[in-house]
């Protein structure tokens, strides 16, 4: 047992003398990458905004592609355009839909499987005030696009539930802010709103004040609307900006500067 820790204490003794020169060797080298890292990190440090700019390879490749659909639907593509450098837009017919969106779903060389989102703009001066936005992605090519058609408050749109089933709330809610209508779709009902509620919320037109509340009534079991009553006297409240009320603020000049357009 004696000569068993002797050897121990013999073998701690030779490794505490010859670990240290290999830990000095690495610390040094560690040392001498670490300031070289600084060195370099330092001189190329990125002070601008990392936003990533489309390369002339990608916007050929996306302007080919584009003309190729064009090619392939002529009767339902009215215009193709690239939004934001490398965005590729198609601009159909809105009776180009269910063709349009089919193609880009089933063609080999598109698969725009998945169909990322759904919504609307509204633009009142417009002859066709509502303009539908779709953004599909594409899993195979790792690529997206943006289809846009229009319409108006009466003319209804096809639904994209037969083609693409994620479809399904998100022309509910378009029906629910906007009042369009999407024909043949399965189950076309609000699903933000309430039931009785009448107006669309996000139309340009819609009436920020009323004279009506809606509540749930206890002894009906649903909601109601009825005339709204004030539980206080009527009072007149100053809607603007807290700083405008001190009389250092009321001559500062104004945030946004006009730009003249004189040379």
């Amino acid at each position: 047992m004696t000569s068993i820790l002797r050897n121990c204490w013999r073998l701690s003794r030779n490794l505490s003398a010859t670990a240290p020169k290999c830990y000095v060797v690495a610390s040094s080298l560690a040392a001498r990458c670490n300031s070289t890292t600084t060195t370099t990190t330092s001189e190329k440090a990125e002070t601008r905004p990392t936003v990533r700019k489309p390369t002339h390879v990608d916007v050929d490749r996306l302007i080919h592609f584009g003309s190729y659909i064009n090619e392939c639907l002529p009767k339902y593509i009215q215009q193709v355009q690239l939004a934001a450098g490398d965005e590729l837009e198609l601009l159909i017919a809105p009776d180009g839909i269910i063709p349009t969106f089919t193609f880009l779903k089933d063609h080999h060389n598109t698969q725009f499987v998945n169909l990322s989102d759904i919504t609307a703009v509204d633009v009142p001066s417009r002859q066709y005030r509502f303009e539908l936005v779709y953004n599909l992605l594409s899993l195979r090519y790792n690529s997206r696009i943006r289809v846009k058609t229009y319409t108006d408050e009466l003319t209804p749109v096809d639904s994209l539930c037969n083609v693409f089933k994620a479809a399904d709330w998100y022309e509910r809610e378009i029906w629910d802010m906007f009042g369009i209508f999407f024909s043949n779709h399965p189950d076309l009902r609000r699903i933000l709103t309430d039931y009785g509620f009448e107006g669309h919320p996000l139309r340009k037109d819609f009436p920020l004040s009323g004279y009506v509340e809606v509540r749930y009534d206890d002894e009906c079991k649903r909601i109601v609307i009825e005339p709204l009553e004030l539980t206080q006297e009527f009072r007149k409240f100053e809607l603007a900006a807290p700083w405008e009320q001190f009389p250092n603020f009321r001559d500062a000049p104004s945030a946004a500067e006009t730009v003249s357009k004189e040379k």
